[in-house]
C-alpha cells in the first residue's frame, strides 16, 4: 500500500490588474486554496480551487481541520473510497460551497499524485479519449470602466485572429438597448461564422425579464445563454429553456451529481458546465459527465483550463474548454510554472506526468495570505 504521509494547504490572494465587473458583482482580487498531497513513495500531487474574492481561507481551513486528518495513513490509490469518506465527514458542514471546494482540491491532488507516480499525463491516466488537442473557446468580454462596444468588438475579433472559432462575452448588467448595442458590435466584429456565447452570471430573477433580453439577443445568433438565473432557480432555467430557441447552459457553481441530474431531468440546460474544482473534484466530474452522457448532453468544463484540458481529453461527451488568453481575469495563471500551448484555437494536451505543471513557489510565497501547513 502506498500511504499518504503529508497533506498541506495555503491561501493566496491575487489582485486583478484592473477591477472587473460581471452582471451582478465587481471583482478586484481572487483568492485560491492550494494543496499538496505526498505519499510514502515520495511522489507529491497538487490541487487547487478558487475560493472567491474574499474569505478564501474558509476553504483552506476545511482542508486543514476537517479533511486532511482523514487522509493521513490511507492508501493514495483508494481515491473513490477517500472521496466518500471526505464527503460523509463533511455532511454537517456543507455539501456545496467552501467544503465541497476543499474536497475538490484534495481529490484533484490525489489524481495528480497517482498520475505522476505512474509517469503518465493525467489525461492518459484517466483513460484518454483525445490524445493530441482539445477544442477551446476564448472567454472574455467583461465589463471594464470606459470600455465601449467598439472596444469589446475589437477584443473578441482579436481572439478570432488567434484562431478561435468560438468566443464568450458577458451580458446582463446593462439595460436592453445598451446590451443589444454591445452584442451587435461583437457579432459585427467576429462575423457570422464564429460562435458567440453569452454569459449572464445570474443577472435575472424572473422569466419575463429574461425573455425581454433574449428576444433582443436572438437575432445575433448566440450559441447559448449562460447562467441566466441564480443556481438554485432550476425551475426558471427550465421555463426559459422552453421559451427561447437559444440553448441554456449552466452548472459552474453546482456541486454533486445530484444537482446536475435535476438539471437534466427538468430539461433546464442543454449544456452542462461542471467545474472540477467546485463540483467535487475529478472523481465527481467524471460521474457528472457520465450522467450527462446518458441524457445525450455534453459537458463544457468551466474556468481552470490547465486542469480541464485533461478532463476534456478523457471525456467522450466533453465539448470545448473555456480558455483565458491572459491573466487579467483568470489570474491563477500567475501561480503555476507552465502555461498551456495553444494551436489554431485548440489546446495541446500536456505530455508531462500528472497535470503537467507545478506551483510557482516564488509567486505563491509573494502572494500567500498564510503559509503552507
Amino acid at each position: 500500500m502506498t500511504k499518504i504521509e503529508a497533506v498541506s494547504a495555503c491561501t493566496v490572494r491575487v489582485p486583478l490588474a484592473a477591477p472587473t465587473t460581471f452582471a451582478t458583482r465587481r471583482v478586484v482580487a481572487r483568492e485560491y486554496t492550494l494543496v499538496k498531497v505526498r505519499a510514502d513513495d515520495g511522489v507529491e500531487g497538487i490541487g487547487f480551487c478558487y475560493g472567491g474574492s474574499s474569505a478564501g481561507a474558509l476553504v483552506t481551513e476545511a482542508v486543514r481541520q476537517l479533511l486532511a486528518p482523514l487522509l493521513i495513513g490511507e492508501d493514495a490509490y483508494r481515491v473513490e473510497g477517500l472521496w466518500q469518506t471526505m464527503y460523509r465527514e463533511a455532511l454537517l458542514h456543507g455539501r456545496a460551497g467552501s467544503v465541497m471546494r476543499a474536497i475538490s482540491s484534495l481529490d484533484i491532488a490525489l489524481w495528480d499524485r497517482n498520475a505522476r507516480a505512474a509517469k503518465l499525463p493525467l489525461s492518459s491516466f484517466l483513460g484518454a479519449y483525445r490524445t493530441d488537442t482539445v477544442p477551446a473557446y476564448a472567454s472574455g468580454g467583461y465589463y471594464l470602466d470606459g470600455k465601449t462596444p467598439e472596444m469589446l468588438g475589437r477584443e473578441l475579433k482579436g481572439y478570432v485572429e488567434m484562431g478561435f472559432d468560438a468566443v464568450k462575452m458577458k451580458v446582463g448588467r446593462l439595460g436592453l438597448d445598451d446590451e443589444e448595442e454591445r452584442i451587435a458590435a461583437a457579432r459585427e466584429a467576429i462575423g457570422p461564422d464564429v460562435d458567440l456565447m453569452l454569459d449572464a452570471n445570474n443577472a435575472w430573477s424572473d422569466v419575463p425579464t429574461a425573455l425581454r433580453y433574449m428576444e433582443r439577443f436572438e437575432k445575433y445568433d448566440p450559441y447559448w445563454i449562460e447562467e441566466p438565473f441564480g443556481p438554485d432557480d432550476i425551475d426558471n432555467h427550465s421555463r426559459l429553456a422552453q421559451s427561447t430557441p437559444v440553448p441554456v447552459a449552466t452548472g459552474e457553481i453546482e456541486a454533486g451529481r445530484w444537482r446536475f441530474k435535476e438539471l437534466l431531468e427538468k430539461e433546464a440546460a442543454a449544456i452542462l458546465q461542471p467545474d472540477a474544482a467546485v463540483c467535487g473534484g475529478i472523481t465527481e466530474f467524471r460521474r457528472i459527465a457520465a450522467t450527462a452522457a446518458s441524457y445525450g448532453v455534453s459537458v463544457w468544463p468551466h474556468w481552470l483550463h490547465d486542469l480541464h484540458v485533461h478532463l476534456a481529453a478523457a471525456t467522450p461527451n466533453a465539448g470545448s474548454v473555456e480558455f483565458f488568453t491572459d491573466d487579467r481575469v483568470l489570474n491563477f495563471r500567475r501561480l503555476i510554472d507552465t502555461q498551456l500551448e495553444v494551436q489554431g484555437g485548440r489546446l495541446r494536451i500536456p505530455t508531462g506526468p500528472g497535470l503537467g505543471f507545478g506551483f510557482d513557489d516564488a509567486e505563491v510565497a509573494e502572494l500567500a495570505i498564510d503559509g503552507w501547513s
